[in-house]
């Protein structure tokens, strides 16, 4: 009998806490602020007028403009040494090599098909201090 009452006041709990939650979830959100400014605004100034005056400092938005691109480096294109079919040849060498150290072992079989430079056995090293 306890263990019905138990599980009887645990489920009401549960519809209680996610009553709780939904209530929450359900209330308004405002993203931008989180006070509404109900102020209105009333422009003393026509749009042909603000429009007038863009136009007539042109010269300092393109200067803005341009500091902005020289900023980006652009103006300097890029100078390889090296042939397209160079490249082309070079890629397709490194190819399986890449395909074995990206495959499902991580590399393992491949870097165990290849050759050791160092002599076998237990190298140790010590810092020299």
């Amino acid at each position: 009998m306890n263990h019905r009452i138990a599980s009887a006041i645990t489920f009401a709990s549960t519809v209680a806490a996610a009553t709780v939650a939904a209530a929450f979830l359900t209330t308004s959100a405002y993203a931008e602020t989180p006070t509404i400014d109900t102020t209105v605004f009333v422009s003393t100034r026509s749009r042909a007028d603000v429009q007038a005056e863009l136009m007539g400092q042109r010269g300092q938005i393109t200067v803005a403009a341009s500091e902005w691109t020289m900023q980006h480096n652009d103006a300097r294109p890029f100078q390889s040494t090296l042939t397209a079919e160079q490249v082309r040849s070079e890629y397709k060498a490194a190819r399986n090599e890449v395909r074995m150290l990206t495959g499902e072992d991580s590399g393992s079989s491949y870097f165990a098909q290849m050759r050791r430079s160092a002599p076998s056995g237990t190298i140790a090293a010590r810092l020299a201090q």
